[in-house]
């Protein structure tokens, strides 16, 4: 199962295309997981012309995103259970928050916020984010991932 991870769109505007690079990936994919900070409900509409959404809002995210998506939640895909959240709280790292938001044990935890791509594990918890689709910071590229369930988790990030 392939499942496209995207975070930190930040898109204000109707008009503002997804880059080539993720539709392409998203025209394969069995699933879309979106981390928060979409910005406009455009984005969540667009990215179910592709498949199955699940997403999370965040920290920049209106009353508009809330009645679409909630601030945390917990998927089973392939008998793999996936805790998504933004990540956004105060004191702590954004790690450490996406960590503790959830009380039962996971596979994977995907999250948002910081807008730096990440994969490690913590015990037996995969934590992913997939970096910012549009919005890099300090970074040389901007990404999103994808994580493929199976027998094995695999992960890839995906930077342009």
């Amino acid at each position: 199962m392939k499942i496209v991870v995207i975070s930190d769109t930040h898109i204000r505007k109707n008009e503002i295309p997804l880059p080539q690079t993720l539709t392409k990936e998203l025209q394969s994919a069995d699933h879309i997981i979106h981390a928060g900070d979409w910005q406009i409900p455009e984005v969540y509409r667009t990215l179910q012309k592709y498949g199955e959404v699940t997403g999370v809002y965040g920290n920049v995210d209106g009353e508009d995103m809330k009645r679409f998506v909630p601030e945390k939640q917990v998927i089973e895909k392939k008998g793999w259970k996936i805790g998504i959240v933004h990540g956004h709280g105060e004191k702590k790292t954004t790690e450490k928050r996406a960590i503790e938001a959830f009380d039962e044990p996971l596979d994977v935890i995907v999250f948002g916020h910081s807008h730096l791509p990440l994969v490690r594990y913590v015990g037996k918890t995969l934590l992913f984010n997939p970096g910012s689709l549009l919005y890099k910071r300090k970074l040389p590229y901007c990404s999103f991932g994808i994580v493929t369930l199976e027998e094995e988790i695999q992960t890839q990030h995906i930077f342009f």
